[in-house]
């Protein structure tokens, strides 16, 4: 058993050891880190004449020590997770949970804060640390600081259950994706595959010791059998069984149908002891939409201009797999398989012909240009310790060869990993002594082929995530995105489709009445230079900044333009 003193979490210096850190390291170190947190908290809350230098920084310095080490831990859950893993996650995860309840309820805290905002430290505070000071009085009002003493214990209490239930929630999805696997010996049955993807399915089967080719529910193996598989009885196999992970179709022990009715009871409840309508509303307190009205207005416009476009190209599609494909009824598993035909068909282009011009390492060599040319930074290999030999490391540099930040590269699917892309802190950016501390983020995807970039799933996945919020708990997940999908949807997946219990974006991903931001952002993107907004940062309202910089609320016309879709 390692000491104390030897736990690589215990004591993070620079760059994670990742190739020292084992589970068994995960709850001594998360635990002594809290307990070092909650000395610093009683410290901070004696202060009597609270400035950033005695107040602020010191809570940061704690804070930050104990979120780099819980920060390393989520990630090895996320990228590679195993039983030990994932034991030692959940051991700590309630504790964790509890300090940051706490932490966000401590009125002593929050009345030092206030001390600072309302008092002569305020006029001494820059334009940035002023928004800081803000956002940590909202951040105290929405965690509970301001709620009456009899209220703060039940509301801990579900800060803690909504962290359990949507960590159960990520591992009942990754446990029914990791479950299937589909095998034949017969090559034929695989027909239209791309090759690699049959020499993925053969090594597949082979690391189970099988003979013949595995298929499996991750991107890599599930996408190519949509877009590619000429065996119409395969695509809905698989098909099937990748809409059905994780809910009453399974096993009972990974369904999640009784996780997202309690999870909305749960996040509803909260909502209510801090005096808002919904959980919508909550959401959207730190974030630049102003209210869940205004969010579904902007996608309900958005779905109107669009989804005209939409049915012409459904009508297109279904016309020629009738005509050409001998497929009389358009089934969800037909979509992608249809579009690609028809792709190569009317417009002679394919995705497999376009991707041998882009390889790996060709696409990084054009990203890292582009970097270059935009920003003047230049990104190069780095060393150092990873959690998996897929994963790599970067660093970037200005032209006099100054570090700015440092990257990890993760592109590759596999079964301990769960779905999905993200980017992550490992070190976060700040002021640290008489220096800066430079920022290392984790990049992670699970690599996969192209997807169609057109925006009306996206908008149903948001107006469902938007309406699944705004409202009092009662009716089911699916009866909503039911509700949903006859406004917007042109393509209506079968009845047996359970798309919310593996919706892990809203249920254990953080975009909880918030998925509709993807879409926003491209309304922002389509509008704006990118460049005015890395200017500023986070050091006033962004929708100030896009206002300052446009002169005008944002627009949806950029964006229709960029999909294609002028004149509707």
């Amino acid at each position: 058993m390692t000491s104390l003193q030897d736990n690589p979490l215990r004591h993070l210096r620079g760059l994670p050891p990742f190739d020292r850190i084992q589970a068994e390291h995960v709850v001594p170190a998360i635990e002594a880190l809290l307990d070092e947190a909650r000395i610093a908290v009683e410290a901070a809350a004696k202060v009597e004449s609270p400035t950033w230098q005695n107040l602020v920084e010191p809570m940061e310095d704690a804070l930050e020590r104990l979120g780099r080490s819980w920060g390393v831990v989520a990630h090895l859950n996320a990228v590679m997770n195993s039983p030990e893993l994932r034991e030692a996650y959940n051991a700590v995860l309630p504790k964790v949970s509890a300090f940051y309840a706490s932490l966000g309820q401590d009125e002593r805290l929050h009345q030092r804060y206030k001390a600072m905002h309302e008092g002569p430290e305020w006029a001494r505070l820059t334009a940035p640390r002023r928004k800081i000071l803000e956002n940590e009085l909202r951040d105290f009002r929405l965690g509970g600081a301001e709620l009456p003493a009899e209220h703060k214990g039940r509301f801990a209490a579900i800060q803690e259950e909504l962290a359990s239930l949507s960590a159960k929630f990520e591992e009942n999805l990754l446990d029914a994706t990791n479950d299937f696997g589909w095998f034949t010996d017969d090559v034929m049955q695989l027909a239209g595959l791309p090759e690699d993807v049959i020499s993925a399915a053969r090594a597949a089967a082979e690391a189970d010791s099988k003979p013949g080719y595995k298929l499996t529910l991750h991107a890599p193996s599930y996408l190519p059998v949509m877009q590619y598989a000429d065996n119409r009885d395969l695509r809905a196999t698989i098909y099937r069984a990748y809409a059905t992970r994780a809910s009453e179709f399974g096993k009972p022990e990974w369904d999640n149908t009784d996780l997202i009715r309690r999870i909305v009871e749960l996040r509803h409840e909260e909502a209510q002891l801090l005096g808002f309508a919904n959980y919508a509303e909550v959401s959207l307190e730190p974030k630049m939409a102003e209210s869940p009205a205004q969010v579904a207005g902007f996608l309900r416009d958005l779905a109107a201009r669009a989804k005209p476009y939409g049915e012409r190209d459904m009508a297109e599609l279904r016309g020629f797999a009738a005509a050409e494909l001998g497929i009389d009824v358009l089934e969800a598993w037909d979509v992608a398989y249809a579009a690609e035909k028809l792709r190569v068909a009317r417009y002679a282009f394919s995705d497999q012909e376009v991707k041998q011009y882009f390889p790996e390492h060709k696409v990084l060599e054009g990203l890292f240009g582009v970097i270059e040319g935009l920003y003047g930074l230049f990104v190069m290999p780095d060393a150092a310790p990873v959690w998996h030999p897929d994963a790599r490391f970067y660093k970037l540099t200005d032209r006099d060869g100054t570090l700015v930040g440092q990257f990890y590269l993760d592109l590759y699917a596999r079964q301990s990993k769960r779905g999905g892309a993200w980017m992550d802190d490992a070190i976060s950016r700040r002021r640290a002594g008489a220096g800066i501390q430079t920022p290392v983020t984790y990049l992670t995807c699970n690599f996969s082929g192209p997807v169609d970039g057109k925006p009306l799933r996206q908008i149903e996945f948001s107006l469902f995530d938007m309406q699944l919020h705004g409202e009092a708990p009662g009716r089911s997940a699916m009866d909503i995105l039911r509700e949903v999908r006859a406004e917007v949807a042109v393509m209506h997946p079968p009845e047996f489709n359970r798309f919310p219990n593996n919706f892990g974006h809203i249920f254990a991903g953080g975009y909880a009445a918030g998925y509709y931001s993807y879409k926003w952002a491209e309304v922002l993107s389509a509008d704006a230079y990118a460049a005015f907004e890395l200017a500023v940062g986070g050091s006033r309202p962004a929708i100030e900044s896009f206002k300052a910089f446009r002169g005008r609320e944002p627009s949806l016309e950029p964006l229709l333009r960029h999909n294609g879709m002028t004149g509707a």
